[in-house]
């Protein structure tokens, strides 16, 4: 359910929702419909989930489809135009170079990258704030990027709820506790909930979270007898904090406000 100043509101009767794209407005929709309840303090903060949401699930479509490859850490590459690659594999902005453009060179020439699951996620949140915000505040938050495992800015406001619906743009950890020993990368694997049944994990693809489990059930050890299996936990921004990057989200949406 969805509160507005403590009270459920009806998605369609808030200002600005149907100026939204299909999607956005079937995730407002779903929503509305969870099991969860979804606090606002302002109609806007709605709004910015619901398109936020919709970014992170196009970011993923994006990086499913940019030819960006799996690396381990030690494997780890990045373009150096616009990235510093660190001993440990993380990738370091460049101080001359923007961050917007940074993170849309990994969509646009993603054979030059490869990286694991945990990064690939924070890069997919990074694209979506990119594309609900706008370069130039993106450029203002969060000049001085380091893309590894799950660091990320502080202006990247994350959080973890202990369960609950699984819903566009939530990220999903699919556990492999009897992984082979030879390859700890496949100990799991994030997904992306694409919000259609299907999921995205980069290094595996997209697939229903059984199929991403008979995936991983493939890399096990030797005599294993413990399948891999979807844990509660789900990963998402703090949607309601991250809002107040922006005061009109559909206007800019529609290109009324630059």
């Amino acid at each position: 359910m969805i509160f507005v100043h403590g009270y459920p509101v009806d998605t369609a009767k808030i200002s600005g929702f149907n100026q939204l794209t299909s999607r956005q407005k079937q995730i407002g929709k779903k929503l509305e419909n969870s099991r969860e309840s979804f606090y606002y303090t302002s109609p806007h903060q709605f709004l910015f989930e619901a398109i936020m949401r919709s970014n992170i699930v196009a970011a993923a479509e994006a990086m499913r489809d940019s030819g960006a490859g799996f690396a381990t850490f030690v494997t780890a590459r990045c373009n150096p135009q616009y990235w510093r690659r660190t001993a440990y594999g993380g990738f370091l902005l460049r101080p001359d170079v923007r961050p917007s453009d940074a993170i849309t060179d990994i969509f646009i020439n993603g054979k030059r990258y490869g990286f694991e699951c945990t990064t690939a996620i924070m890069i997919m949140f990074y694209k979506a704030v990119l594309e609900t915000i706008g370069t130039r505040m993106f450029d203002q938050l969060f000049n001085g990027l380091l893309l590894y495992s799950t660091e990320h800015d502080e202006d990247l406001q994350i959080i973890a709820v202990p369960s609950g619906d699984s819903l566009p743009g939530d990220v999903r950890y699919i556990k492999n506790p009897q992984h082979h020993p030879n390859t700890p990368q496949w100990q799991g694997e994030n997904v992306i909930d694409l919000g259609n049944g299907q999921v995205f994990g980069h290094g595996i693809g997209t697939g229903t979270f059984g199929e991403i489990i008979d995936v991983l059930n493939k890399k096990r050890m030797p005599g294993a007898t413990v399948s891999a299996f979807l844990t509660a936990e789900i990963i998402r921004p703090n949607y309601r904090l991250m809002a107040e990057y922006t005061r009109h989200p559909v206007r800019r949406l529609l290109g009324t406000v630059i």
